[in-house]
């Protein structure tokens, strides 16, 4: 076996390297660089099911970041438990081979209750007073301690919302380099997600001063692993789950659906709160795709059509044309909507500003009935932000019970990059380079192949 190293660069395509990308471009030109056709949809959850099973969403059943569980009447996003994904990971298939073969997992996603050896992934603290305090989830546990004691404590607001920056793909990096050195994995999956966020606040736009810093940065972290890799006799993959399209605004479909009386919401304290299981019809969006259940068979034609005049949608799938692309599944809306590429849906749902939840003005990616992108945004409303911010931070560390309610619930316009469809064109989908050329076929890499690639790269060109 030889030990193998995947580094995934969320938001990473061909054309954003360049100037401020020399150790990707080294490494590219020292082995090959393929397109890589993803899955519909194309965000972090499925692709990375994709990825690790080499099944298509209609087999390993992940459609999405998020979906409706029928069976709960709930909308739940960014669960954690492996058991979720109903096939067969890469890490399973390398033991079956050869006993020996080890795997850690560095923050790609579904890493709790899972078999790899060593699992690292975000897992804030909730205590009963009200706060979120950062901290990961490890396998072994003790890896927690071992972790945080070396690199201190993960910087979960560094991961996401208005404060996200290259802290959390440092720290992820770190304890790669840690992982290695200490356990000396088979197989070791990192996650850096640093390109992703600024490429959704200002869209794929190498004219920007900060795009070209966020490449810098993420590519300084590929450098240092990619070095610790060759030093310690590893094959190195880098890849992409998706590639990002610059987008002008949201589609606001829940709305639509509610004005054709077919959402229902439910009154809590003078604010509306989606009622999924009242629902003739509602959409759970994941940046430009969206699910959407019908509860009335009978009704899906004419859901069907009020959606296809909708401005920003650019089709609707029905269960047979979801079928085709391999995204029809039971988690799997009825109806599939995927919107223009220069557009994406919002989850709002509310009619009137004042009745809109009161989590909508928050960072709060497991109480939204969808994706929110707008997230990584301070309101542009607020003046003062960072004393509106501190004073907020004071009344919590006084004990008093407050929202950190700092995000627009209304500026969808704020947003300049988003993904989930496949690309128009290739060069700004995501990619896969290697360098073991002489592993890969001619032609673009398909997504459901690279859980076959990882194994050709531990066990030489026979495995698989």
């Amino acid at each position: 076996m030889r030990k193998t190293l995947v580094i995934d660069v969320v938001g990473l395509a061909e054309h954003l390297l360049g100037e401020a990308t020399p150790h990707l471009n080294a490494f590219a030109e020292q082995g090959v660089l393929r397109p890589l056709t993803t899955v519909t949809p194309a965000v972090t959850c499925s692709a990375q099911s994709t990825f690790l099973t080499g099944k298509l969403p209609s087999e390993h059943g992940i459609v999405g970041n998020g979906w409706y569980f029928r069976e709960l009447g709930e909308v739940w996003f960014w669960r954690q438990s492996n058991r979720l994904v109903e096939a067969k990971k890469v890490w399973e298939a390398g033991r079956e081979r050869d006993p020996a073969f080890t795997c850690a997992n560095l923050f790609w996603w579904y890493n709790m209750v899972t078999n790899v050896d060593w699992a690292v992934t975000p897992r804030p603290m909730y205590p009963a007073d009200g706060r979120k305090l950062p901290d990961v989830y490890t396998k072994p546990a003790a890896l927690r301690d071992e972790l945080s004691q070396a690199l201190g404590t993960f910087p979960l607001f560094k991961f996401w919302g208005p404060a996200a920056d290259i802290s959390s793909s440092r720290w992820i990096t770190d304890a790669a380099l840690h992982v290695m050195r200490k356990h000396d994995p088979t197989l070791t999956l990192v996650y850096l997600p640093h390109l992703d966020y600024g490429l959704q606040r200002l869209g794929p736009d190498l004219t920007s001063a900060r795009v070209r810093k966020d490449l810098r940065e993420v590519d300084a972290l590929c450098g240092e692993l990619i070095q610790e890799a060759r030093a310690t006799g590893r094959s190195v993959i880098v890849l992409s789950e998706y590639g990002i399209t610059r987008v002008s605004a949201g589609v606001d479909i829940n709305r639509e659906l509610r004005r054709a009386n077919l959402l229902a919401v439910r009154e809590e304290l003078g604010r509306e709160l989606l009622d999924p299981g009242a629902s003739d019809a509602f959409a759970v969006v994941d940046h430009q795709l969206a699910h959407v259940y019908v509860a009335n068979p009978a009704r899906i034609s004419e859901v069907r059509q009020l959606l296809e005049k909708l401005d920003g949608v650019e089709r609707v799938l029905d269960a047979g044309e979801q079928r085709a692309i391999g995204v029809n599944h039971g988690r799997s809306g009825e109806l599939v909507a995927i919107s223009r590429p220069d557009r994406w849906f919002t989850y709002y749902y509310w009619l009137d500003p004042e009745r809109a939840p009161d989590f909508a003005t928050t960072v709060d990616i497991h109480r939204k009935p969808g994706y929110d992108p707008v997230e990584l945004f301070l309101d542009p409303a607020i003046t003062l932000p960072k004393l509106s911010i501190g004073w907020r931070l004071a009344k919590k560390a006084a004990g008093f019970r407050t929202l950190m309610d700092v995000i627009s619930a209304e500026r969808s316009d704020l947003v300049k990059g988003s993904h989930g469809r496949l690309t128009d064109a290739p060069e700004e989908g995501p990619l896969f380079m290697s360098d073991s050329p002489h592993l890969l076929a001619d032609g673009p890499v398909q997504g459901v192949d690279v859980h076959d690639l990882m194994l050709r790269h531990v066990f030489g060109a026979q495995g698989r």
